[in-house]
């Protein structure tokens, strides 16, 4: 999904937390047919591989307001760490969120954050996005 844009010569930028970053085996980074942002205190350079380094989810925003990018970009995605889905959800504006759930459980130390159901209208479908029917198994 992060990858198809809805406008001919445009890409989509996705954001997410260095820790994210380097969770990604590094043959599939960056992650290809994107404009990748890694948002980091620390950094002073882009990793290898990512397009550009942000200090904060705000400074990662303005960058597609900059003359280099502003015609290039189509929508944004964010696509980790938990901290910075959680900033996201509290953004002004409209938010999209593309939930997956797995009926498993494993040990995990990082969770998606509670999602305000007063905030967001829950669809079974959209349009572009896979859809399964996971009631007709029952779990593991």
């Amino acid at each position: 999904m992060t990858t198809t844009s809805s406008a001919e010569g445009k890409q989509n930028l996705v954001i997410r937390d260095r820790k994210t970053w380097l969770s990604i085996p590094e043959k599939n980074r960056p992650l290809k047919d994107r404009i990748n942002v890694v948002l980091s205190r620390e950094l002073k350079e882009p990793p290898q591989g990512a397009h550009f380094v942000a200090k904060s989810l705000d400074d990662a925003l303005k960058l597609i307001e900059q003359p280099e990018l502003a015609h290039k970009v189509d929508m944004v995605w964010i696509v980790g760490g938990s901290s910075v889905y959680k900033e996201a959800m509290n953004q002004p504006g409209h938010l999209k969120l593309f939930v997956t759930r797995i009926m498993q459980d494993f040990e995990s130390d990082t969770f998606f954050p509670e999602i305000d159901l007063k905030k967001y209208k829950l669809l079974s479908e959209y349009p572009g996005a896979l859809s399964t029917n996971l009631n007709c198994c029952p779990p593991l």
